[in-house]
């Protein structure tokens, strides 16, 4: 089969796009027929070689993808051959990664594509939505009526995180880098946006939620927490999702004093039960039409090298050339 892996870690021109075995379908695993998958700013990282786990030999990069199951382990029980599915969460902990035109995936960590949604848009939703659906609902406690501000609206994960709290009935203010996409934030369902290089955030935040914000998602990998403090309203929550080697101050007293609360979230540590419970919502939004994908690029897959260059310059150099997620077809 086709693949885009690497043997050694390195630059993205370190990917190779040239043949690998195809796997065969072990125990509880399904084979799944790659048509779709995405970039994700974590794909970059473990290629550049960061040391968060052992790295198969060769390695697959990718954590997300959506196909056809083409052939079942015996200890399979949840799928069947013909079925579509999507999934994230691969390309992590050891685990091979989904650049490929076939993955075995654990029927864990599978989830059913609904009727009439794309594979492109199950792809570019999946580690993003995922990650916006544990950050709302699971760290945050996402009430209807709480108003949300979003660091960084426009992006993969941004721009979930602003769907899915207007769907829970959620109030949203996001920041954004440039007209054009605070136009994209507000068909998404932002009730404002607020584009930070020619707008006072303060002043757009202090005029959206008087009383403070009580959820503040930051997708930057450097918080300013007295800027984020600041905006909280008392017993405000905040959401961090980047940001490995960053030591901010923290202003403990402002903080403490509100009653906030602060969350980390690594999506990969969440279980599989946890991260249906994702999925499973998600794929009631995509079906009636109230969550989009964000999609910015659809490449073959022989093009994964210039795809994570492009995500590289975005997420680590800030380029402002990328909006939305890369999608890569086998």
């Amino acid at each position: 089969m086709k693949a885009a892996y690497i043997e050694q870690p390195g630059p993205p021109e370190s990917i190779i796009f040239g043949d690998l075995p195809q796997p065969e379908p072990q125990g509880p695993e399904a084979l799944v027929k790659v048509t779709a998958v995405a970039v994700n700013p974590i794909d970059t990282y473990i290629r550049n070689g960061a040391k968060y786990w052992t790295l198969p030999q060769p390695y697959i990069v990718g954590c997300d993808l959506a196909g056809v199951v083409a052939a079942i382990g015996p200890q399979v029980t949840r799928f069947r051959v013909g079925d579509r599915v999507w999934g994230t969460n691969q390309g992590l902990q050891g685990r091979q990664g989904t650049f490929a035109e076939y993955c075995a995936v654990d029927q864990c960590w599978l989830h059913p594509t609904p009727a009439g949604v794309s594979d492109e848009t199950v792809a570019a939703s999946a580690l993003v939505g995922v990650t916006a659906h544990l950050g709302l609902f699971r760290a945050a406690r996402l009430q209807a009526g709480d108003a949300v501000f979003v660091n960084g609206g426009s992006g993969g994960v941004g721009s979930m995180v602003v769907q899915m709290a207007r769907i829970a009935g959620a109030r949203v203010l996001a920041t954004v880098g440039s007209d054009a996409k605070a136009a994209a934030c507000l068909a998404l369902g932002a009730e404002r946006a607020v584009n930070y290089r020619t707008e006072d955030v303060a002043a757009a935040v202090s005029q959206f939620a008087p009383r403070g914000v009580n959820v503040y998602w930051e997708t930057r990998r450097e918080p300013d927490f007295d800027t984020a403090i600041g905006y909280l309203a008392e017993r405000g929550r905040m959401v961090l999702m980047a940001g490995r080697e960053a030591r901010p101050p923290f202003p403990v007293g402002p903080f403490y004093v509100k009653e906030c609360s602060l969350h980390g979230l690594v999506m990969f540590k969440a279980s599989p039960d946890e991260l249906r419970t994702c999925a499973t919502d998600m794929n009631r939004w995509l079906a009636d039409g109230r969550l989009r994908a964000h999609i910015g690029q659809i490449w073959p897959l022989s093009a994964a090298a210039a795809a994570h260059r492009l995500q590289e310059d975005n997420t680590l150099r800030s380029a402002g050339t990328l909006s939305g997620k890369i999608v890569l077809r086998p």
